[in-house]
């Protein structure tokens, strides 16, 4: 149940009305008195009272209280819900009585609860759930105790279609993040571009999507330069995987291009102590762009969804490439590699040429391309570039509707300047300052004339370091996921703005 700030004490928020029945209309009074505030994201555990067929009650904060005729912000519903779930670790089944205003609310609610109910155990040895090759499905909690193993959903109207329809969606799009969380979370002794490739290939068999993977040989023979280059000091070679959904009745075809660095050492350019211990999550944007296509498959949407996933280990040995060396990419263009811890933008160049090939009607690559881009926008906030201005606000506002941050970035043309090569058609680099928009720009070049395209930095909230808060556990998050399917849904309406 929920519980906000009120004027003067914490309030019983919507759906809660049972329960501070069964307290005898004393509810505020009992939390109040355990220290309860209201504050987002709060949690307060209470044995029921009355009536009430649970055991235990608990009470998640909101926040302040909207106004009257106002209703909830979904995103703080959906983090809520979360909060809660986490809480429930252990727990074989919960009612969330959250305030369900209409079916977007019990979206959120059920999405939120979902993903809380998440833990990475494919690796613990007490017993918990998983398997060492990666687990196939999303358990446990924030310790080694079961997850919350079903959720209801009270207040809500379940022989209304609308309903009904948000509680389906909500299960394969949380089905789908929890997907990437694990391929995330995976460390990368198990996943290397082979396995990602073939996690891909299991994947299409289930959905019936069409898949196609591009070995170091085929990759050879095709001149996919970026690929090769980055993955030449790795003993696990590198891999384009194209994994497709196609509907029969789709007018708009959606192309998805995700940075896949299993690991990132920085190469030669050997990263600093104390950066290298994440790197397990620099492939996020293709885990990301995997599960987007996944998800359109689940919810059968009337649009074709193109995943290309960009995949190479990024290692430094006597066979990897060098700050000095000359690529020629898969569009013929060469690049100096001035330094091979710029690595994602090679592998996505390669990939953002051969998905522009088949003349999509729009590409929007996924990366973990930039600390330039955490060092503008924080830990919890991706940057949106775009070559098209309209489809870079669309962007952003589809994020903000699916409750996840983003921001606009420019991409100034007078930085291009600083990534003219003496030797070759571009450098890797460019000026330091602005180093996420210099990246944007390098792979501007790699666009096909006349396509719509757009590139989500996600380097910032793509792994999460710090405490549980929400729906967000330590670890992968799926970032991205969210807002890529609902570009799907709005491609697949016609509604782009």
């Amino acid at each position: 149940m929920g519980v906000a700030k009120g004027a003067k004490s914490v309030v019983p928020a919507p759906g809660a009305e049972a329960v501070d029945e069964a307290f005898g209309g004393k509810l505020a009074a009992v939390l109040e008195t355990l220290g309860a505030t209201g504050a987002e994201g709060e949690v307060t555990k209470l044995p029921a009272a009355g009536d009430l067929k649970a055991p235990v009650v608990v009470a998640v904060g909101l926040g302040t209280a909207p106004a009257k005729g106002d209703a909830y912000d979904n995103e703080t519903l959906r983090r809520a819900a979360g909060s809660a779930a986490r809480a429930l670790a252990g727990t074989k089944k919960a009612a969330f009585a959250l305030p369900l205003e209409d079916a977007e609310a019990a979206a959120a609610v059920a999405e939120g609860a979902l993903l809380g109910a998440y833990a990475f155990t494919a690796y613990r040895s007490n017993g918990a759930q998983g398997t060492k090759k990666g687990a196939k499905s999303a358990k446990g909690g924030d310790s080694a105790s079961a997850p919350l193993a079903e959720i209801t959903l009270t207040g809500g109207k379940p022989r209304d279609k609308e309903f009904k329809a948000a509680a389906e969606r909500a299960q394969a799009l949380a089905a789908e993040i929890n997907r990437a969380r694990d391929l995330i979370n995976m460390p990368p002794n198990d996943l290397n571009p082979k396995s990602f490739a073939a996690e891909a290939q299991a994947a299409a068999k289930e959905f019936g999507l069409k898949v196609e993977v591009l070995d170091e040989k085929a990759l050879k023979k095709g001149g996919y330069g970026g690929l090769l280059g980055v993955g030449q000091g790795a003993d696990a070679p590198p891999r384009l995987v194209r994994l497709a959904y196609t509907h029969p009745k789709a007018a708009k075809t959606l192309a998805l291009v995700g940075k896949g660095i299993t690991y990132d050492s920085g190469g030669i350019s050997l990263k600093p102590a104390g950066h290298n211990e994440t790197m397990k999550c620099d492939m996020s944007g293709a885990a990301a762009v995997f599960a987007t296509v996944t998800a359109a498959a689940r919810l059968g949407l009337e649009v074709n969804v193109t995943g290309w996933l960009a995949l190479a280990e990024n290692m430094p040995s006597g066979n990897a490439v060098r700050p000095g060396d000359v690529l020629t990419m898969y569009s013929g263009k060469t690049v100096e590699v001035l330094n091979t811890d710029a690595e994602g933008r090679l592998v996505l160049a390669d990939a953002l040429t051969r998905a522009s090939e088949e003349s999509p009607d729009a590409i929007v690559d996924v990366a973990t391309l930039t600390g330039a881009m955490v060092l503008a926008l924080g830990n919890r906030t991706f940057g949106i570039m775009a070559n098209d201005e309209a489809f870079r606000t669309t962007l952003h506002e589809i994020a903000e509707e699916v409750g996840e941050q983003s921001w606009p970035m420019p991409m100034p043309a007078e930085l291009r300047k600083g990534m003219d090569s003496p030797v070759a058609d571009i450098a890797n680099m460019g000026e330091r300052m602005g180093g996420g928009l210099v990246a944007g720009l390098f792979l501007k070049e790699f666009v096909g004339e006349g396509i719509s395209w757009a590139h989500l930095d996600i380097a910032g909230p793509a792994f999460h370091e710090g405490a549980p808060f929400g729906y967000t556990h330590k670890g992968g998050t799926g970032s991205s996921v969210r807002t890529l399917v609902r570009l799907a849904e709005r491609t697949a309406s016609g509604d782009l703005g």
